[in-house]
């Protein structure tokens, strides 16, 4: 399988479940690797060919900074979701990062791996 990497997509939305993480908006950083066929494309040179991460990336950065979430758990689940189900990856690793959520920490964060099947 090829990969696609995205890194360090910097974003801010209301993450977290105590009452002073809910009134502003904080930081999160995105990282993805997105499984994707890319042979054909390679052999082309035609962007139609290609898996478009532009609009990918336009799609998460919409939704994360309109979400408010709980968990970093819960945004990371429906980052993965915009990438397998709405745009047809066929698997994809999400990493999601909070800066300064933990004391004598640079950042805190979860990584996870989905597929179609973990949304059937």
């Amino acid at each position: 399988m090829d990969i696609i990497e995205i890194d360090n997509l910097r974003l801010r939305c209301v993450i977290g479940f105590s009452e002073h993480e809910r009134k502003d908006k904080q930081d999160v950083v995105i990282g993805l690797r997105i499984g994707a066929d890319m042979r054909r494309a390679g052999l082309t040179d035609n962007p139609d060919d290609a898996f478009n991460y532009r609009t990918v990336a336009k799609a998460i950065i919409q939704h994360v900074e309109a979400s408010e979430y709980a968990l970093v758990e819960a945004l990371a689940t429906a980052i993965a979701r915009i990438c397998v189900v709405a745009h047809g990856a066929a698997w994809v690793q999400v990493r999601v990062h909070k800066p300064g959520a933990l004391r004598f920490a640079d950042t805190v964060g979860v990584v996870i791996e989905r597929t179609a099947d973990d949304f059937a």
